[in-house]
């Protein structure tokens, strides 16, 4: 017999009662049931019951048992009782009565149990990760990603592409965040960089003649965390193809993205159809360049019903250059609790508040106002049929602007009774977040929002430029290296108007995938470049290898890239994505758990030619 296992905790079943078997395990639990002592012995595959009766020669051993101290138990495969029976387990129909135990590697006290759903402090987690590890959530999570890897990997080879390394050790990145720096001993004074992405590296491959490339890269970036992002370090399913267009690229990654979420997505709903918005629809009708579609309601603008209207507030605002007012409809929510709440909401993100307007049926006060009776006369009519009642519409907006303007509101956003509309004003790049989250929080809190789907649209037509509303100055808003629409006769007019060839894949409110059909001319490029105030000695300086290797008969490529930590976040459904991450960082970007960041040593630093300034 092998000398840990004969079996997984996963493998028995009722076709091996009556065999001697060997597992090896941790203790998931001891239950002691009036003298017989059942223990859940678990392994990566599964549990499988064993218990220990005081007749047994192994009972004293079983008895100094602890929960996760690590062993080995022989003993023989027996049949459980029909009413006995866990189908919850693929071990269930069978027991294993204890012969022999042998503790593999004991356990001290526990700082947090892995039986269960406790709840630790994440600073706790992730000390001890490789305990956290161990509970099944955990389990279930990382398993999930290898496969999700394992099913990339495999697609991505059905559709052509070969797999090739690009170098971890380079020089700094154009992707625009900050990069971890790694000091040459060889060559004192100068840094390595680690990459933010294989960007360069991919186009030079497109150069080279490769034609389809991909790779699981892991990318490096000192980013300051947040749920959906790592502080440190992240995967990707890079790709990057030759001779292809916008189309081609969507065509090709979305049978391999929409093939993994229906293959791990639990049965939820995959959108068939990937809808193409353009980034600044996508700025207006969502508050967001990474949408949740599952939500369905799309703001709207309603600047003309407040232009010269009797809300002084808006009216005043609309005569400045660049305003304007948008609307987030809210079918339901038509109550002045929910309307105050909301309201709340906005001071909270602070705002004054956020005007509204929710329409209900009419009152009586309204009908007695409206036919010149008292409130008495007019609960009657209501209540014989005499007068319809009707709808009318409240809130401190619909008294200021009237019935009309109201009306016409009402009309263009398709509301009807019992339900409400919020209201923003001002430059769209001021409140166009807190649009965006309102229109969440709105979607969420009446029901609106589907919470069973998968939801994907195409962000398009990403503005290359913007001014900077101070100094007036050009600089880049999006990937400077990104094929401008229309090419170099795109960047002889207007820079606010030119568009690149970029492109996002939103998800349920998330960025999945980014990309963009590169600009691989180096006549554009240095034009680009030069509208944004960096002349071509600086674009060679910064990026010339790049630069150099598209002088030799460069090919018009594209590509992208998708985090694999966030597709397995959502797949998952967590919240956080150091739920699928082995050993990730904390909030401050600390490994807990191998004390790092640390201080170098003396000799380190004098070898590297470094010495570490004291900060205040």
């Amino acid at each position: 017999m092998h000398a840990y296992r004969s079996h997984t905790c996963a493998e028995l079943t009722a076709a091996d009662v009556g065999k001697t078997v060997r597992l090896s395990g941790w203790v998931n639990r001891v239950r002691d049931h009036g003298g017989i002592l059942f223990i859940d012995l678990r392994d990566h595959y599964g549990v499988t019951q064993v218990l220990c009766d005081p007749d047994s020669d192994a009972f004293a051993d079983v008895e100094k048992l602890r929960s996760e101290w690590c062993v080995r138990i022989d003993g023989e495969v027996k049949a459980r009782a029909p009413e006995l029976v866990n189908p919850k387990i693929t071990t269930g129909e069978v027991e294993v009565f204890v012969r022999e135990v042998e503790v593999l590697g004991p356990a001290a006290e526990l700082p947090l149990m892995v039986f269960g759903d406790q709840e630790y402090p994440e600073e706790t987690r992730l000390k001890y990760r490789y305990l956290d590890l161990r509970r099944e959530k955990m389990q279930a999570n990382m398993k999930l990603r290898s496969d999700v890897v394992a099913s990339m990997r495999k697609r991505m080879w059905d559709a052509k592409f070969r797999e090739y390394q690009t170098p971890i050790i380079t020089a700094s990145s154009p992707e625009g965040a900050r990069d971890f720096l790694v000091p040459s001993r060889l060559h004192p004074g100068k840094f390595y960089a680690l990459p933010q992405a294989p960007q360069q590296f991919k186009q030079l491959l497109m150069v080279s003649g490769f034609d389809r490339y991909f790779q699981i890269a892991p990318c490096f970036r000192d980013e300051d965390p947040r749920a959906d992002r790592s502080p440190t370090d992240f995967y990707q399913l890079d790709l990057e193809m030759s001779f292809v267009t916008q189309q081609d690229v969507f065509d090709t990654i979305q049978p391999v993205i929409g093939g993994i979420f229906e293959e791990f997505g639990g049965g939820r709903k995959v959108d068939q159809t990937w809808e193409q918005i353009s980034y600044r629809d996508a700025a207006l009708w969502y508050g967001s360049d990474k949408p949740d579609l599952r939500n369905p309601i799309k703001m709207q603008v309603v600047s003309e019903h407040f232009a010269g209207s009797g809300f002084a507030i808006f009216a005043k605002l609309l005569e400045q250059d660049g305003t304007e007012v948008r609307a987030i409809p809210a079918p339901t929510g038509g109550s002045r609790k929910f309307c105050d709440r909301m309201n709340a909401f906005a001071q909270k993100e602070g705002l004054p508040g956020m005007g509204y307007i929710f329409w209900r049926e009419k009152t009586a006060d309204a009908v007695a106002q409206e036919l010149g009776i008292t409130v008495k006369e007019a609960q009657a009519k209501l209540k014989s049929g005499e007068v319809e009642g009707g709808m009318e519409a409240a809130g401190p907006l619909a008294k200021n602007i009237g019935p009309e303007r109201t009306e016409a509101i009402r009309q263009q956003l398709g509301l009807g009774m019992g339900d409400a509309a919020f209201f923003l004003g001002g430059k769209p790049k001021a409140f166009e977040a807190i649009a965006g989250r309102a229109r969440t929080i709105i979607g969420d809190e009446l029901g609106l929002t589907d919470t069973d789907r998968f939801a994907f649209a195409w962000i398009v037509d990403f503005p290359i430029y913007e001014k900077d509303e101070t100094t007036g100055k050009i600089d880049f808003e999006h990937n400077p290296f990104s094929m401008p629409q229309g090419g170099m006769d795109a960047l002889q007019g207007d820079p606010l108007e030119v568009l690149g060839y970029q492109y996002d894949l939103a998800c349920n409110g998330y960025e999945l995938v980014s990309g963009a059909i590169r600009n691989h001319r180096p006549e554009i490029m240095f034009k680009a470049f030069e509208i944004a105030g960096y002349d071509e000695s600086e674009v060679r300086k910064r990026f010339g290898g790049m630069v150099n290797a598209f002088q030799y008969g460069a090919p018009p490529h594209g590509g992208c890239a998708a985090g694999i930590d966030r597709i397995v976040m959502l797949l998952a459904n967590e919240q956080n994505i150091r739920e699928v991450i082995l050993f990730p960082m904390n909030q401050r970007a600390e490994d807990l758990m191998m004390n790092a960041p640390s201080e170098p040593t003396s000799d380190q630093l004098m070898e590297l030619g470094l010495r570490v300034i004291p900060q205040d």
